[in-house]
């Protein structure tokens, strides 16, 4: 009889635990707990151990780390008419929990569409060069327009990288083109300095031949030696007069 009147006691005591344990929770460093209590704001809770009133309260977790979102494949029209796909990843993370549960649905689906409709806003006023040349500025200019669109919304948007962009096949062709004529222009430019420089060179070297008519016969007489000395053949070449006429004023003396 003592067995059965133990019974509801017993039953009560494992309701009594179920009921304290239901009301704990415990929330890591990088969480925290936005408590409603009968459907109303009662604040934010965590990290840590706390309690809440089962069946009253209703405790959303939301996560504080940094989440790395990936932006599908964006078909863009650039400022030049031309037709890419771009790719981005996004870094947000909530800094406000309370926002980010009450003033919008589903922050993390929000700020995956508001990135896509951004990205391709912002990337169809550039021209493609900008998009390939700047791409630091450009993702600095999507991070400010993202972080001003979903700061309500208590998420912070740290950074934002355009991943990949794909260009048509014909486009890649005519980027090549333009980049093997620019090395021939660069090419041309340099080789026409070098003949510049070359030529001044030899402007003034002709300056003091002419200034000096035995430097200009010393010279006559290397450019002869070093023919002799490629080509084993016979060299027949008129001696200019200036050459002998030294020796021929001695003999007359």
């Amino acid at each position: 009889m003592d067995m059965f009147n133990m019974v509801p006691v017993l039953f009560c005591i494992v309701v009594v635990i179920m009921i304290a344990a239901s009301a704990v929770r415990i929330l890591p460093e990088y969480e925290r707990g936005v408590l409603f209590r009968l459907g109303r704001l009662a604040g934010v809770r965590g990290p840590g151990l706390f309690f809440i009133i089962p069946g009253v309260d209703k405790l959303v977790r939301v996560s504080l780390r940094t989440v790395a979102f990936d932006v599908p494949p964006q078909d863009v029209i650039t400022l030049d008419n031309i037709t890419v796909k771009v790719s981005a990843v996004i870094y947000f993370r909530v800094i406000a929990p309370e926002k980010a549960i009450c003033e919008v649905e589903n922050y993390i689906y929000a700020t995956s569409q508001l990135s896509q409709t951004t990205l391709r806003s912002v990337l169809g006023q550039v021209e493609l060069d900008e998009l390939l040349a700047q791409r630091d500025k450009i993702n600095l200019r999507l991070q400010e327009i993202l972080d001003r669109h979903a700061g309500p919304w208590g998420i912070k948007i740290a950074n934002v990288e355009v991943k990949n962009i794909d260009l048509p096949q014909e486009m890649l062709r005519a980027i090549a083109k333009q980049a093997e004529a620019e090395r021939e222009r660069r090419a041309k430019v340099i080789h026409a300095d070098g003949e510049f420089q070359a030529s001044s060179k030899l402007a003034q070297a002709a300056a003091i031949l002419a200034t000096e008519p035995t430097a200009l016969q010393l010279r006559y007489l290397q450019t002869l030696t070093e023919v002799a000395t490629e080509k084993n053949s016979t060299i027949i070449f008129p001696v200019p007069i200036d050459l002998i006429k030294m020796f021929l004023d001695k003999k007359g003396e």
